[in-house]
C-alpha cells in the first residue's frame, strides 16, 4: 500500500452508476472516477487521468495478483462482482450505486467465499478534478472529508488509519462474512450524513434493475449484448430530465498521447433519433417519452440559437476548459472540461429534431401535439440557412465546408415537415416545403456527388469520404437499392475500413477536413452503420459477421469506448459511449429481423 500506481487500459474498468452520475471500477478493485453528485460535477476520484494522488478508492486482497481472477455484473444488473482467488482463500467485492433517493452513494461490500483472505483499502478523496485535498476528521463512526462545498462521508466497520493525505486499513474477511462501505456525497453545510443500510440498498439495487430490464420486449439471439447496451443507456440517463450524456467520462484520448481529448458528459442532439428508435423498438416507450421531453425543453427558443449539444439540464452554456494539473490518460494532454463545439454551427441538428418529434408522432408517443408550432419555426429558419456551410457533424476544428451529410439532414427536415401534413393533418405551406426538399434533394445529387468513382463525398468539391455518407438511406433521402447508394457503401468499405473497422474520415490526409494534429481509432458507431448498410442492400452474411466482430471487442463485461484503435488491439475514446452502444442495439434488431423469429414493435 502507499504506492503509486497508474490506471489500467480503457476497457480494464466496468462501470456503475444511479442514473444522476457514475463511477469507474478496475479490474485491480480500484475506483479511478467518480463525479459527484451529477455527471458533470467535479470529479472526487480522478486517477483515470493521472494516478492514485488524483483520487482513488481501492479494495482488494492485500496479496497475490491485484487484477481480479473474474468479474461480472451480476444477472441483468448494474452490480459488479469481483472475485479474486487467493492462497488462502477468496473473495467477492460487489460494487454498485443504488438508484437516488436522496444523497448520492457509492457502495461496496466484501463478501468472504473461501478460506480467510487479508484485504486492504485505500481511499485518497480530490475534489477538483484530483486538485484538492480536503480536511478530514471523525464524527462518531464516519471519517469525513471536506473542501470548498463538497463532502464526502465514508461508514464502515473497519478501522481506516489516515498518513500522507491517504485514510487506509487491512482486514480479514473469512468465508461467509460481509464487510460494508458505503460512501456517501453531501454539500459541505450538511452537518450529518444520510445513512444507508448496504444489505437494504443491494436488494433494492437489484430489484430495480431486474424490474426494469423485464419490460425489453426483444427477444432474438442478441438478447445479452442488447440488454447490456440498453442497461447502459439507462445508467448514462440524467433520470431528473431524461437527458442522455454520451459518456460519463472527459478527455480519454482518441490516440494515446494525442490531443483528441474532449468532455463527453453533455447531451448531443446528432444521435437523438437512433436514440428513441432504439427505445421504442425495445419496449422503453417511457425512457423515449423522457428523452423527448428533455430534447424539447433543451431547443426550445429562437431557431437560430439552436445548439448541437447542451447540458444534462438543457445548460446551453458548456465553457471549455484545461485541468492543466492532470497529466491526462496515459499523457495524453490536454485534459479538458467543457466542449468549445458547443458553439459550432451544425445544420444537421435541425433535421435531427425534426425527425426525432416525426418519429414520435408516428408511435403515439403522448403528449406532442404542441410540438408543432416548434417544428414551423425550425423549418421556416431552415429555408433561409440550409445552404450556408457548417461545421458538420463530427465537429471538425477546421474551416466551414459545404458537408454532404449536413444537407442531407437539411432535406430530412424539410421532408418531415411535408410529411407531417400529409400523414398527420398538420398546417402549413406544403408546397413550398415541397420546394425546399427538392431544391436541397437536387443540389445535393449534383454537387455532393462523385458520378466518376460513384459515391457521394463528404464535403461539395471534396475527394473525401466520410462515415456519415452511410446514413443516407437510412433517412430516407434515396433508397439503399439506388447504385448511388450502392457505390458509396462500397467506397466507404474501400477507403474508409482498417482492419475489418470503419474510420469517420481519413485524418492522415493533409486535405483532413478536421485539420487537428495525430490520429484516431475506428469509430464504433460507424462500423455498426456499416453492418446495418451491408445488410440492407442484401449482404447478410458479411453484416452478421462485422457485427459479431464488433460485439468481440466489447470488455469482459460487456462495455465499448467510443473507438478501436487496430494497431494496439484496445479500446480509445471516452468510456463506456452511449453512441456505440445504441447502433448496437438497432443493428441487432435489423438483423435479427432479417433472420427470422423475432419482430419489433
Amino acid at each position: 500500500m502507499g504506492v503509486s500506481r497508474v490506471p489500467g487500459w480503457i476497457e480494464d474498468y466496468a462501470m456503475i452508476g444511479d442514473m444522476q452520475t457514475a463511477a469507474l471500477v478496475g479490474r485491480d478493485g480500484s475506483i479511478d472516477w467518480a463525479c459527484l453528485p451529477d455527471f458533470d460535477s467535479s470529479a472526487c476520484f480522478a486517477a483515470l487521468l493521472g494516478d492514485d494522488q488524483n483520487g482513488s478508492w481501492t479494495l482488494r486482497p492485500a496479496d497475490g495478483e491485484p487484477r481480479a481472477t473474474r468479474r461480472r455484473y451480476r444477472g441483468d444488473t448494474l452490480i459488479l462482482e469481483s472475485e479474486w482467488d487467493t492462497a488462502t482463500g477468496s473473495v467477492r467485492v460487489i460494487d454498485f450505486m443504488p438508484p437516488r433517493g436522496g444523497a448520492p452513494h457509492i457502495v461496496r461490500i466484501v463478501e468472504g467465499l473461501r478460506g480467510s483472505v487479508r484485504m486492504e483499502t485505500s481511499m485518497r478523496i480530490r475534489f477538483d478534478y484530483g486538485h484538492v485535498v480536503p480536511w478530514v476528521h471523525r464524527t462518531g463512526a464516519e471519517l469525513v472529508a471536506i473542501a470548498g462545498p463538497e463532502a464526502v462521508w465514508l461508514s464502515t466497520p473497519v478501522e481506516l488509519q489516515g498518513h500522507n493525505f491517504t485514510h487506509d486499513a487491512t482486514f480479514d474477511v473469512t468465508a461467509g462474512q460481509r464487510v460494508p462501505f458505503v460512501m456517501t456525497w453531501h454539500p459541505s453545510q450538511v452537518e450529518e450524513s444520510d445513512h444507508l443500510d448496504a444489505e437494504k440498498a443491494l436488494s433494492r439495487t437489484e430489484r430495480f434493475w431486474e424490474k426494469w430490464v423485464n419490460q425489453c420486449t426483444y427477444e432474438g439471439p442478441y438478447r445479452e449484448a442488447v440488454i447490456r447496451s440498453l442497461i447502459v443507456l439507462k445508467a448514462l440517463t440524467y433520470r431528473p430530465t431524461g437527458g442522455i450524456v454520451a459518456a460519463p467520462t472527459t478527455s480519454l484520448p482518441e490516440e494515446i498521447g494525442g490531443v483528441r481529448n474532449w468532455d463527453y458528459r453533455y447531451c448531443w442532439l446528432r444521435d437523438a433519433t437512433i436514440t428513441l428508435e432504439a427505445m421504442i423498438r425495445s419496449g422503453y416507450k417511457d425512457e423515449a417519452l423522457a428523452w423527448r421531453e428533455w430534447l424539447v425543453r433543451a431547443v426550445a427558443g429562437e431557431p437560430q440559437l439552436m445548439q448541437i449539444m447542451y447540458g444534462i439540464r438543457g445548460e446551453r452554456r458548456l465553457t471549455e476548459w484545461e485541468a492543466d494539473w492532470l497529466p491526462g490518460y496515459e499523457a495524453s494532454r490536454p485534459v479538458r472540461v467543457g466542449n468549445a463545439a458547443v458553439g459550432q454551427y451544425q445544420l444537421d441538428v435541425y433535421g435531427e429534431v425534426m425527425d426525432v418529434l416525426h418519429l414520435a408522432r408516428r408511435h403515439n408517443i403522448r403528449g406532442g401535439d404542441y410540438l408543432w408550432g416548434l417544428q414551423r419555426s425550425l423549418v421556416n429558419y431552415l429555408e433561409w440557412c440550409w445552404d450556408e456551410p457548417d461545421e458538420g457533424l463530427w465537429e471538425v476544428r477546421g474551416p466551414r465546408q459545404h458537408f454532404v451529410h449536413s444537407k442531407v439532414m437539411a432535406w430530412v427536415a424539410a421532408d418531415r415537415a411535408v410529411r407531417s401534413i400529409e400523414e398527420f393533418g398538420k398546417e402549413g405551406p406544403i408546397e413550398r416545403w415541397r420546394a425546399l426538399r427538392d431544391t436541397i434533394h437536387a443540389e445535393v445529387c449534383e454537387y455532393g456527388y462523385d458520378p466518376q468513382r460513384n459515391t457521394f463525398t463528404q464535403y461539395y468539391g471534396s475527394k473525401e469520404l466520410d462515415a456519415a455518407l452511410l446514413l443516407i438511406p437510412e433517412v430516407g433521402f434515396l433508397p439503399y437499392d439506388d447504385p448511388r447508394v450502392v457505390g458509396t457503401i462500397e467506397a466507404v468499405r474501400q477507403d474508409l475500413m482498417v482492419d475489418g473497422f470503419v474510420l469517420r474520415y481519413r485524418t492522415d490526409l493533409d486535405s483532413s477536413a478536421d485539420q487537428l494534429p495525430g490520429d484516431e481509432g475506428a469509430f464504433l458507431a460507424c462500423s455498426f452503420w456499416m453492418a446495418n448498410a451491408l445488410l440492407a442492400i442484401g449482404r447478410q452474411d458479411e453484416a452478421r459477421e462485422l457485427f459479431e466482430r464488433l460485439l468481440s471487442l466489447r470488455n469482459d463485461v460487456g462495455l465499448l469506448a467510443e473507438e478501436w484503435d487496430p494497431r494496439a488491439g484496445r479500446q480509445v475514446g471516452n468510456f463506456p459511449q452511449a453512441f456505440s452502444h445504441v447502433p448496437l442495439v438497432t443493428t441487432a434488431l435489423n438483423l435479427s429481423a432479417r433472420q427470422g423469429g423475432w419482430r419489433a414493435e
